[in-house]
C-alpha cells in the first residue's frame, strides 16, 4: 500500500507568524516522523504585508489557483501597522475562506495547563464554537452614499441563505451529538427582524432532521455573552453566525485564560477544497522578532489540521505532547514562564520523540 501523501501550503504571514509557524512545522514533522509511513510536503508562500508593500497585493493574482491543489493551508497571522486591517483581511484571508468554501470555522476552547481562568473557581473548561464562516454579517454588499445636505450613509447588508445556514447547523448538530448532546444557537431575533428569525427557523429544522436527540437552546447573543461568564459550563457546542461566532470565540478564549493559545480551523468539511488552520491571535507586532511568542495556538491548530487530514495518531501525539510540556511547567512569558518560542518547541519535539 502506498504511503499517504499530503501537500500543505504555508503562509507564515506577518509579525509573530514568522516565528510560530516554523515552530509548529517542526512539531508536525516530528509527529509525522514518529507515526511513520506518511509523506508531508510543505509549500512556502511568502505572502502578507511585505508582499503588499512590494506589489500592492497581499498575495499574487493566481494565488488561489495555485493553492487549490493543496490538502491544507497553515496560516500564521496577517496584519501590520501602517496597512489598514480591512486591506490585509480582505486581501488574503477572506478570499481564501470563500473561494475554498471553508464554511465552518471551528474554535475549540479548553483550559490548558499553565493557564488560569479570570473566573473564580474555574479549573476546567471544554467547549466548541462552530462559526458560520462565509456568509452572514461579513458581506461585501453595501457601500457609502452621499445624501443631499452633505450627510453620508454607510450601508452594510447581511447575507443568510437557507443552504448556508443549514449546512453549518448540520455540522454543529453532529458535533454536539458526539459530545454531550446539547447545542446552543446564538441569535438576536428580538431585534434583528429578518435574518435572525430566519436563522432560528433553519437551525431548528436542521437540528431536528440531523440529530433529533440533540437538545437545542436558542439564546439571545447578549444573554449568551453573560451566560458564558456567569455559567461557562452551561454550553458545550455553540453554533453562531459569522459576527456572533467571531465575538463569542474571543470571549470564550479569554475565559479559558488566554486568547494567545486559542486555535481555529476554517473547514471545508466535504474536502472538495483545502481547509485552513490558524491561531486566533493576531500578528502581535509589539513582540515580533524577540523570540518570545507563544507557539501553542499554532501547534494546536496544526493538530486540528492533522486530524482533519485523517492523521489521528500524529494529531493526538502532537496535542498530547503540547499539553504534557505545559503540564511540566514549560511555559512562555505570557503565561508566567520563561521559555522562549524555541525552547518551548524543543520541549514539545522532545516529548513527541519520547
Amino acid at each position: 500500500m502506498p504511503e499517504p501523501r499530503f501537500t500543505i501550503d504555508v503562509i507564515a504571514g506577518d509579525g509573530i507568524g514568522q516565528e510560530v509557524v516554523p515552530a509548529a512545522r517542526r512539531c508536525v514533522d516530528a509527529a509525522v516522523a514518529a507515526a511513520a509511513g506518511i509523506s508531508l510536503t510543505w509549500r512556502e508562500r511568502d505572502w502578507g504585508s511585505d508582499h503588499y508593500r512590494r506589489t500592492g497585493r497581499m498575495m499574487p493574482v493566481d494565488a488561489l489557483e495555485t493553492m487549490a491543489s493543496a490538502d491544507a493551508i497553515m496560516l500564521g497571522a496577517v496584519g501590520e501597522p501602517g496597512i489598514p486591517d480591512d486591506v490585509t483581511l480582505w486581501g488574503l484571508l477572506i478570499p481564501i475562506r470563500r473561494t475554498f468554501d471553508q464554511y465552518v470555522n471551528l474554535r475549540p476552547v479548553r483550559l490548558l495547563p499553565g493557564t488560569t481562568s479570570p473566573l473564580r473557581g474555574i479549573d476546567e473548561l471544554d467547549l466548541v464554537i462552530v462559526r458560520e464562516n462565509v456568509e452572514g454579517e461579513y458581506s461585501s454588499i453595501g457601500g457609502r452614499f452621499d445624501r443631499p445636505g452633505g450627510d453620508t450613509v454607510a450601508v452594510q447588508e447581511s447575507l443568510f441563505s437557507r443552504s448556508g445556514t443549514a449546512r453549518v447547523a448540520r455540522y454543529a448538530a453532529r458535533l454536539a451529538a458526539s459530545r454531550r448532546g446539547t447545542l446552543v444557537s446564538a441569535t438576536k431575533s428580538n431585534g434583528i427582524i429578518h435574518t435572525m428569525p430566519f436563522w432560528d427557523e433553519v437551525v431548528a429544522e436542521t437540528v431536528a432532521e440531523t440529530a433529533p436527540d440533540v437538545r437545542l437552546r436558542s439564546v439571545l447573543i447578549d444573554a449568551l455573552a453573560a451566560e458564558l461568564v456567569l455559567h461557562p459550563h452551561a454550553s458545550d457546542v455553540i453554533v453562531a453566525s459569522n459576527l456572533f461566532g467571531d465575538i463569542l470565540s474571543d470571549l470564550a478564549a479569554a475565559l479559558a485564560g488566554s486568547i494567545g493559545v486559542a486555535p481555529s480551523a476554517s473547514l471545508n468539511p466535504e474536502r472538495t477544497h483545502p481547509s485552513l488552520f490558524e491561531p486566533v491571535h493576531g500578528s502581535a507586532p509589539d513582540i515580533a522578532g524577540r523570540g518570545v511568542a507563544n507557539p501553542v495556538a499554532q501547534i494546536w491548530s496544526a493538530s486540528l489540521m492533522l486530524s482533519h487530514l485523517g492523521l489521528d495518531a500524529p494529531a493526538a501525539a502532537l496535542y498530547d505532547a503540547m499539553v504534557a510540556t505545559m503540564s511540566a511547567g514549560t511555559l512562555t512569558g505570557d503565561l508566567g514562564g520563561d521559555a522562549t518560542t524555541e525552547s518551548f518547541t524543543d520541549a514539545v519535539v522532545a516529548e513527541i520523540e519520547r
